[in-house]
């Protein structure tokens, strides 16, 4: 195998590559990424076991071949090259070494046979159909800071992504809980996504799909079974195994009558949390929010180390109420509003509070209040 390809073109496959390889593994194939040359490109494949991402980039194909060569090292050498490079690789067997040439620099790295490389085996997909970067990323970016990262709990490892009942229509939508927040996002049906089974997407996977969402137009090809779903872009495929286990009914804990109502600048709410809870100790991280007739005083009172309070101008008629929250929870809460306004929904003190962004009923959060 030889060819050559632009140091950006490699860089970009090689670094989405490296990624999905775990650093602690005990089957030395699992560090590799398999490359593979033919025609007029060079494919990029790593895998977990989980989850496989391959990446197609242009190169200059002269011996068309494949091996596989530890991911982190080579990211790190062709990360290291100056910018424009033209980067040489070819590899010869009988040494079972893969060569790196580029300009003065020249590197030999060890190989281990393609044969050894496991390939995810491909599945049958109940649901195809293709949906915007733009969408899927306000999907999966806006609920996933709500996902558990409580092993016990395997199941609330991920975002759960199926077709949804609202308005007497039919919605795709996206939701995520740790049993103390919840986060639900809901986006227009595509179409070829009705009998779409629903799934749990894997925190890891969400993680990577980030990286194929970043232009706005660009349609992803989404392709959905029981047990795998794939993202691609005419360059990268993504796929991934989902969580084997059943999400819980989200829609009883969301509250339906909450009807004290306050409206507040959201940009400026989550700099007076993020002030008030400085003094407060890391491990509650309390804050206390009083209400009153257009007046909203959010305080923390930490013995040990101080007391801090902020007075905020907000919209609100109902009666006096105080309720404190988790600090760290309501600033990720907050910092999902794109529109100006963030509203909240109270029901009493001990109650679980919703919150939406202005009146867009799409994306809707829970949070469950604390004792202060």
């Amino acid at each position: 195998m030889k060819f050559s390809i632009e140091r950006g073109a490699l860089l970009k496959a090689v670094a989405q590559a490296q990624s999905v390889v775990e650093r602690r593994n005990t089957i030395p194939i699992l560090a590799n990424v398999l490359i593979e040359a033919e025609g007029s490109d060079v494919q990029f494949r790593a895998t977990d076991l989980d989850i496989e991402v391959v990446d197609r980039a242009p190169a200059q194909v002269e011996r068309a071949g494949a091996t596989t060569v530890s991911a982190v090292t080579l990211n790190e050498i062709v990360r290291k090259l100056p910018d424009g490079a033209l980067v040489t690789l070819s590899d010869n067997a009988q040494s079972g070494r893969l060569t790196i040439e580029a300009g003065r620099s020249n590197f030999s790295l060890a190989t281990l046979p393609r044969e050894d490389f496991p390939v995810m085996a491909s599945s049958e997909y109940s649901a195809n159909f293709g949906a915007k970067a733009a969408v899927l990323r306000r999907l999966f970016d806006k609920s996933k800071f709500a996902i558990s990262t409580e092993e016990t709990r395997y199941y609330l490892n991920g975002v759960y992504m199926h077709v949804a009942e609202r308005d007497g229509g039919q919605v795709l939508r996206c939701v995520a809980t740790d049993g103390h927040r919840l986060a639900r996002i809901d986006a227009e049906l595509p179409p070829g996504a009705e009998a779409m089974p629903g799934v749990i997407v894997p925190r890891k996977t969400v993680g990577e799909l980030r990286k194929l969402l970043d232009e706005d137009d660009m349609e992803i090809a989404v392709s959905v079974s029981e047990t795998k779903v794939r993202f691609a872009t005419p360059a990268i495929t993504l796929t991934s195994k989902v969580i084997d286990g059943t999400f819980p009914d989200y829609t009883r804990v969301i509250p339906q009558g909450n009807t004290r109502r306050l409206e507040v600048d959201a940009a400026d709410f989550a700099k007076a949390v993020d002030r008030v809870a400085t003094v407060s100790s890391e491990r509650s991280r309390a804050v206390k929010m009083s209400l009153d007739e257009d007046r909203l005083v959010l305080s923390v009172n930490a013995p040990d180390s101080g007391a801090a309070e902020e007075e905020l101008a907000v919209a609100y008629g109902d009666e006096r109420l105080e309720i404190g929250f988790n600090a760290k929870y309501l600033l990720e809460i907050a910092s999902q509003v794109d529109r100006e306004n963030a509203v909240f929904l109270f029901n009493s003190s001990g109650d679980p509070t919703l919150m939406r962004e202005g009146n867009d009923e799409t994306a809707v959060y829970v949070v469950m209040p604390m004792r202060v």
